[in-house]
């Protein structure tokens, strides 16, 4: 689905513009995700792991096309600087009160409240689609996403162990998180 496109302004004064993903997009989003997945190990995926060019623009017309589930990126000019993408969990009877999101903003961009601009619009959005639950998941030593988690009102829900292991052989716990809608 596409989201009315909005503005966000940098401390520094710069407009980020917000919208919907579409398949055109799938350079600049694979940019960023390699971008994300080199700044911090808080990511799901290591650069390698980047999926093709062709899935990614298959998977941004899917968004861009359904009724529910959407993907928006922040752009400061072509450069995208923030996304977030939210999906329901499955399309069956017993779980299509559920969703599930995923948010990255360029660790150059961290601290300037891009990250609570776009997770205020990613609940608000998701609220308006009719889910009762957000959901996500996030690497047990990223104290900054969770602190804006909670700060949103989403709540601990559970814990896997050892979910992630790292290329240095050390693991990181996932926290799950919900927040009702």
């Amino acid at each position: 689905m596409k989201i009315v496109p909005c503005a966000f302004q940098l401390p520094n004064g710069e407009m980020l513009t917000v919208r919907s993903l579409c398949a055109d997009d799938a350079e600049a989003l694979n940019a960023f995700r390699l971008a994300t997945y080199r700044e911090t190990h808080f990511m799901a995926r290591y650069p390698e792991d980047g999926a093709s060019l062709e899935a990614m623009q298959k998977g941004l017309a899917g968004s861009e096309a359904s009724a529910l589930n959407f993907e928006v990126g922040a752009f400061a000019g072509e450069k995208l600087v923030g996304e977030f993408g939210v999906a329901q969990v499955r399309p069956h009877i017993k779980y299509r009160h559920r969703a599930v999101m995923g948010i990255s903003v360029r660790k150059e961009d961290w601290g300037c409240g891009l990250g609570s601009y776009l997770m205020q619009l990613a609940i608000d959005q998701t609220r308006t689609n009719g889910f009762e639950q957000l959901e996500l998941g996030v690497c047990s030593d990223n104290t900054r996403a969770i602190h804006l988690y909670e700060k949103f009102g989403f709540e601990r829900c559970g814990t896997t162990p050892h979910a992630f292991k790292l290329k240095d052989g050390t693991y990181r716990d996932e926290i799950m998180m919900v927040k009702m809608l």
